[in-house]
């Protein structure tokens, strides 16, 4: 375990003490990428909830470094990752520079009052993801989009080493999406940090991603890199793609073709 940052160990992941994905075996240096690609239902949530701790694993371990994820203090791990999923959140009258602010929380002690070291970062950040326009509206009235914008704000706020986001480009427009993926890039770049999501976009995974994890019945379908995913016609029984069931309409096979389905 000492060569990666991130690693799991015969981990079983599911609910109410009935395995969905069993033994799985990842390992991640720190600074990487690793994408979860999968049909839905295949357990993506899951696995990332179960990383995150809010499931607890029904067998087997998650390691941080050497460090067992299990045995960690929730305000160590606090520091140490940042999580972002796409449930809806409440924000009771809070204004979305209040929310990003929450992600400097596990550096100020119980009263929750900000340094101005902590306010600075949170405009910072702010800065950095193009919201200091919507900095003073009601989190709970600007659109889908915008509160996706400041739930991952909110997740660099905190500095963590690693972070798990779940579909974190759900609700963003194009500009949107490639703006926060490069701004994952130049954080991994400038600060080594560690990203494991979820992404329905498989040409932005096959982009991005360093590692990707490919889930579909019981065990993992395939980790590996992008190049040794997106070959030959492995995605398209990933998904079950008939190209059969296409054969009328060109673009989409020119599509399928593009991120190697087929």
């Amino acid at each position: 375990m000492k060569n990666y940052y991130f690693s799991t160990k015969k981990m079983c992941v599911g609910y109410d003490n009935k395995p969905l994905i069993k033994d799985m075996e990842i390992v991640l240096p720190r600074g990487e990428v690793l994408c979860l690609i999968g049909p839905n239902g295949a357990g993506k949530s899951t696995v990332l909830k179960s990383i995150a701790r809010q499931l607890a694993l029904l067998g087997g371990t998650v390691y941080l470094g050497e460090d067992d994820l299990s045995e960690m203090k929730a305000d160590e791990l606090a520091k140490r990752m940042s999580v972002v999923f796409t449930e809806k959140v409440k924000a009771e009258l809070k204004s979305c520079r209040d929310m990003v602010a929450t992600g400097r929380y596990p550096y100020t002690g119980w009263f929750g009052i900000l340094s101005e070291e902590d306010e600075r970062i949170v405009s910072e950040v702010m800065e950095l993801t193009h919201i200091t326009d919507i900095s003073e509206k009601d989190f709970d009235r600007i659109s889908d989009g915008q509160k996706q914008r400041v739930m991952l704000t909110r997740a660099i706020c905190q500095e963590p080493e690693i972070v798990i986001l779940d579909e974190p480009t759900s609700y963003l427009d194009i500009k949107y999406k490639l703006e926060f993926l490069s701004l994952l890039q130049e954080m991994r770049e400038k600060r080594g940090l560690t990203v494991i999501m979820s992404l329905h976009e498989l040409e932005l995974a096959k982009i991005v991603s360093d590692k990707i994890l490919c889930l579909k019945g019981e065990y993992v379908e395939r980790y590996g890199t992008p190049e040794e995913i997106f070959e030959s016609d492995f995605i398209a029984r990933l998904f079950d793609l008939n190209e059969k069931n296409f054969a009328g309409n060109k673009k989409l096979l020119a599509y399928m073709k593009q991120i190697g389905t087929y």
